[in-house]
């Protein structure tokens, strides 16, 4: 154990301070796993901390639905924004960027930069939109493979991610086992249950019938908001958990009209899920969220076989992380990973949390999971 091993976990969370994107290009034709093609591969990236003179301490963080490549950081000096997961990424945080150099890239299909429906074809000059090819999360992480390539990487110290992160950090150990030193998902799952298939169709179609979508086809400026803002306030129902929701807003109530009937905001949830739609539509597009959240439907460890069958791949050593209060991603289906896992001999670990924030519980600051992720990745 050396001596950043030996001292307190998080003494002083240390930052990475200011950060600027970069954009990795490939101008041969990306083909897709359902036969789709585009003519060329962009995905935007940040890095923090440095890659060492051997290339072996390379960590990919992969992104959740609503997240994007700014992991950590400030990457607007006037908006002050943090990345998603700033508390966990940096000097002497559990991602330890004085030790790791660590990657984040938005995911093909997303709209902060890389190719996806809202970004210009090159050919035509005019965005995808529909046009752009049916996506799978295996679609995702090969794109991340070219990335990792164009920075001479040939092996990954450690693939991370959360939610639709976690499956794409499992496909990555299925498709890529050689180039993946261990592994770690969260709040994850081998598939969607019919009910979270059930919300997410729920989501899109809120879409779909907002007179603004056009068939995919809208004006950037002038899209389904009111369709994307329900689709957020959905999804974001399913984020959080019964006890979490109570315990913050329970039946709070703002000051209204008793005289009359209305039905505006009245309790302290409603205005909540309100600012959540609000907010996501200033920062996300409505096809983006209508192709992510069909990939993540499509996903599916148990096909063509078996999940024994898929998993079999598999040679790195891995971390499966659940937590108690998720219902959207149960522990139930992140265990049977670890249980398919140790079935095969596979060196795969099991921890379930206890903690009342559903399924975002993985980006909440909770020292056990620092602890987890600290001590998996120094093994």
């Amino acid at each position: 154990m050396n001596d950043s091993e030996k001292a307190p976990l998080i003494p002083e969370e240390g930052e990475v301070g200011f950060v600027e994107h970069q954009d990795f290009v490939s101008e041969h034709p990306f083909e897709f796993v359902y036969g789709g093609k585009i003519p060329e591969l962009r995905l935007r990236y940040e890095t923090y901390g440095h890659l060492n003179a051997a290339k072996d301490n390379a960590i990919l963080i992969c992104h959740a639905l609503s997240g994007d490549h700014h992991c950590a950081g400030v990457h607007d000096i006037e908006e002050r924004k943090l990345g998603w997961w700033n508390f966990m990424v940096g000097p002497g945080k559990p991602i330890d960027t004085s030790r790791y150099f660590v990657i984040c890239s938005n995911v093909l299909g997303g709209c902060q930069g890389s190719s996806g429906p809202g970004s210009i074809h090159p050919e035509t000059g005019k965005p995808y939109n529909l046009d752009f090819p049916k996506l799978t999360v295996q679609d995702m992480v090969k794109a991340q493979s070219l990335l990792i390539d164009s920075l001479g990487i040939d092996c990954l110290h450690a693939v991370i991610g959360g939610s639709m992160g976690g499956m794409q950090t499992l496909q990555w150990a299925i498709d890529f086992p050689e180039r993946v030193g261990r592994y770690i998902a969260l709040a994850s799952g081998a598939r969607h249950t019919a009910q979270a298939i059930a919300f997410n169709d729920t989501g899109r179609q809120a879409i779909i019938a907002d007179p603004m979508w056009k068939q995919g086809a809208y004006d950037p400026n002038e899209g389904p908001d009111r369709g994307l803002a329900v689709a957020r306030m959905m999804a974001h129902i399913t984020y959080l958990s019964d006890v979490g929701m109570e315990s913050k807003f329970g039946r709070k109530r703002r000051n209204v009209d008793e005289s009359k009937e209305h039905f505006e905001v009245e309790f302290e949830v409603e205005s909540y899920l309100r600012y959540q739609g609000a907010s996501f539509v200033s920062r996300f597009d409505a096809n983006t969220y209508l192709y992510l959240t069909k990939a993540l439907d499509r996903f599916d460890l148990h096909s063509p076989d078996s999940l024994d069958s898929t998993l079999s791949a598999v040679t790195a050593p891995g971390l499966v992380i659940g937590f108690t209060s998720d219902w959207l991603y149960p522990p139930q289906g992140n265990r049977e990973i670890v249980e398919s896992l140790l079935r095969l001999g596979k060196n795969a670990t099991y921890a379930e949390l206890t903690m009342d924030f559903g399924h975002d519980s993985f980006l909440v600051r909770a020292p056990k999971l620092y602890e987890l992720i600290h001590s998996f990745l120094s093994r």
